[in-house]
């Protein structure tokens, strides 16, 4: 079956089309909404090609994406009806959503009910879902929620300490980001250890500009790190992570700042980049670190020494670990932080394996962890857009 995959964000579309595991093309079209969005398309073993166009909103841009994929030289499908299903990433499904679903009228209503806690994204997740309804009428689509593998989180993982009625009247609760890739590299994990994953308990660390932890045990996400919005847990490219709430308000009064603000500075302009002053880019800190730069290092500090009480706490929560994965580009790529992150926790069965985190392949999974560990550390690349093709096929083909 030939799947489309959807990833609309508020000025781009990321796209990938599967025929069944079999990734065809993938691309990204990027500034939607101007005279010079740019079109960057590979098909797979294949050079990138980039092109200009101007695309001033989400259908135009997804139909250009269809006009791609069937293009005589650089498509992949002789006509457009070879697409069987499209699968959507959706940001926030809160509590109606536990599990990838059908998209329908009744599901379309609540996704656009979600969008008062995720103003960001539902809505140009949505823009996505009626433009292909618009273009291509006849095909299921399915809907993969980012927040749906965290929804087995018990109450006391989710329950804020404010009073009560914010939960039952606002839906205000931790909720959890990154759940596909969390789901994805909890399963890889299981495969290489060899072992069922509902033995395991494993901590996962999707690692990238945006960042999260979460505690998965047998299977199902106990914990994780961000909260009713990805600004809550670790520190990130441009976001707080973690703070005392206090503080937001004092700067508000010191500095006379409104409400947006205060969320443009925590958002945009915290994080490494604001501990730095210098980049969100941890290649450009951990440059500017080796070079004697002292805010750089000072930044990656503290990314990783947060990072670490999250999986000490996890362990606590879970009473133990079988296996610590990292993924996402930093989690993947960045050897500095994988050892900055695992290196002295002996006490807790984690001995990582020096040479093997730095010889460690691009783009492949390892094992870096000391054959004497008895806690695992694994490097796993994340592959969040299989998981949505996974799931559409799955579900079109069971109505």
């Amino acid at each position: 079956m030939k799947v489309l995959v959807l990833n609309c964000g508020s000025s781009s579309i990321k796209y990938k089309l599967y025929d069944d595991d079999q990734q065809l093309a993938e691309g990204l079209l990027e500034k939607i909404g101007t005279a010079q969005a740019q079109l960057n398309h590979t098909v797979s073993g294949q050079k990138k090609t980039v092109s200009v166009h101007e695309i001033l909103e989400h259908r135009a841009g997804i139909e250009l994406i269809l006009n791609v994929l069937q293009d005589p030289e650089k498509g992949v499908v002789k006509d457009i009806e070879e697409i069987q299903a499209v699968g959507h990433r959706v940001v926030h499904g809160a509590e109606s959503f536990s599990e990838s679903t059908l998209i329908t009228p009744e599901v379309i209503a609540k996704i656009e009910e979600c969008i008062d806690i995720a103003p960001l994204h539902n809505p140009p997740n949505l823009a996505g879902i009626y433009a292909i309804s618009q273009l291509l009428p006849q095909v299921p689509q399915v809907a993969v929620f980012d927040t749906a593998f965290h929804q087995t989180m018990p109450d006391k993982a989710f329950v804020y300490a404010i009073p009560y009625v914010f939960y039952t009247r606002d839906h205000i609760r931790k909720y959890g980001f990154h759940g596909t890739s969390h789901y994805f590299v909890a399963h890889e994990a299981a495969t290489m250890l060899g072992r069922p994953i509902d033995e395991l308990k494993l901590i996962t660390c999707h690692l990238g500009n945006g960042s999260s932890v979460a505690a998965v045990d047998r299977g199902k996400s106990v914990d994780t790190s961000m909260g009713f919005t990805p600004l809550e847990g670790l520190p990130m490219g441009t976001r707080s992570g973690d703070i005392d709430p206090a503080v937001p308000l004092y700067i508000m009064d010191k500095e006379e700042l409104n409400l947006q603000q205060i969320n443009a500075l925590l958002n945009k302009h915290s994080g490494v980049l604001g501990i730095s002053g210098i980049s969100n880019d941890f290649r450009t800190l951990e440059d500017e670190a080796a070079k004697g730069d002292k805010r750089a290092a000072l930044a990656l500090e503290v990314f990783c020494y947060r990072l670490k009480k999250y999986i000490g706490s996890y362990i606590a929560a879970m009473n133990g670990v079988d296996a610590i994965v990292f993924t996402g580009g930093i989690g993947e790529n960045s050897d500095v932080v994988r050892d900055m992150v695992a290196s002295d926790m002996e006490f807790l069965g984690v001995q990582l394996d020096a040479d093997k985190n730095r010889a460690k392949e691009r783009g492949k999974a390892a094992d870096i962890s000391k054959a004497s560990s008895r806690v695992k550390v694994l490097v796993i690349p994340t592959n969040e857009e299989l998981v949505i093709a996974r799931d559409t096929r799955r579900i079109v083909s069971e109505t």
